[in-house]
């Protein structure tokens, strides 16, 4: 009992935290480009760069086995769990998440906070239709009305959510751009999703949470150094110290890198917390929760930056909340559904052996 209780405290916290990184890594990602910030590969790198934090459930995990080895007379006891082709599968992986980290900061430089959330929410569609070919997920009647209303959603802010919204220093081309890439940066997350769930299945590996943050770390590396090589490329290194000094809020450098600090932060807690709700609920848990913060987010960034809501984004967003509601109502009737045929298979008695002398 005092197990479980403690359990739950720790999800009431992990929530907390993967709400934080949710709603507040694309704010403070707006707040640096409304206040002079360019460098778009700078904003990717910093997605994935408070990576080193993985570091410590990491250690904590080594020396609690550690202990338990030595409890039970085993000398040897590994400090990396993870074989040659979950490593490679992870550099893979970590390397796609690196573009997507790029395509949701070049949609950030160019669009809303509100925008940008309502299109990142049309992930859950694409998902569905990559899980059916690569993981065989099967299709129902709600995943696909979620499909369908999530791209009806996507394509009313294609077609009436541009010109009323876009700011003065943003043309309708960088407009329309900034869209698109954001949408692919929905599509491959949506892909790199069901990409995980194959790997896990294919390895010949017993899937732990250690070796899930192994992973996470490995995938997290892969990105930061893809976009490491996209700011050497545009010469962000020399850039940097200068757009500092010329930071608009803040007085300067000291703001400047704090706010990028922050940022880090932030989005490694989006990232440990999505982790964390799956290891102490569900990833279906996991899903809910983030996609029952889009809301929220919307409504910060209209507060925050003084976004305007016009009425086909709303539309869009009710399209996008029924679209969400009807995936996971799917979801939770085939689970519940599974669960009940699980416990009436438990509870079933066997037949009973009828004896030769009964018939007699």
């Amino acid at each position: 009992k005092a197990s479980k209780k403690m359990k739950n405290s720790l999800l009431v916290l992990i929530c907390m935290i993967l709400a934080i990184g949710t709603c507040g890594g694309p704010l403070l990602t707006r707040l640096y480009y409304n206040n002079g910030g360019e460098r778009i590969w700078f904003m990717s790198f910093i997605s994935t760069a408070g990576c080193p934090v993985i570091f410590i459930p990491l250690v904590l995990s080594f020396l609690r086995r550690r202990n338990r080895n030595n409890s039970e007379n085993i000398e040897k006891t590994e400090i990396v769990l993870m074989e040659t082709p979950m490593f490679m599968a992870s550099i893979v992986i970590g390397l796609l998440i690196g573009l997507d980290n790029y395509c949701f900061a070049y949609g950030l430089a160019y669009l809303p906070v509100s925008t940008t959330s309502l299109i990142v929410g049309t992930q859950l569609g694409f998902n569905a239709i990559f899980s059916f070919f690569m993981v065989k997920q099967t299709f129902t009647p709600f995943s696909i009305n979620a499909v369908v209303l999530l791209t009806a959603g996507t394509g009313i802010l294609a077609l009436r959510g541009g010109d009323g919204e876009r700011s003065a220093d943003v043309s309708h081309k960088e407009y329309v751009v900034g869209f698109l890439v954001t949408l692919t940066a929905a599509v491959l997350y949506a892909f790199i999703l069901p990409f995980v769930e194959l790997t896990y299945k294919k390895v010949r590996q017993q899937i732990t949470f250690t070796l899930v943050l192994e992973m996470q770390l490995v995938m997290c590396i892969a990105a930061s150094c893809f976009c490491i090589v996209g700011m050497l490329v545009e010469g962000d290194f020399k850039v940097i110290p200068i757009e500092a000094r010329e930071f608009k809020v803040g007085g300067g450098s000291a703001f400047y890198y704090m706010l990028i600090l922050m940022t880090g932060i932030v989005y490694q807690g989006l990232f440990l917390g999505a982790i964390g709700v799956v290891f102490c609920a569900s990833s279906l848990a996991s899903g809910v929760l983030i996609s029952a913060l889009l809301p929220v987010t919307e409504v910060l960034a209209v507060v925050c930056f003084r976004e305007k809501f016009q009425v086909e984004k709303g539309v869009a967003l009710l399209l996008s909340l029924w679209g969400f509601v009807s995936y996971f109502y799917g979801e939770f009737k085939s689970g519940k559904r599974i669960i009940n045929k699980t416990q009436l298979q438990e509870t079933e008695l066997p037949p009973l052996p009828v004896s030769v002398s009964a018939v007699a």
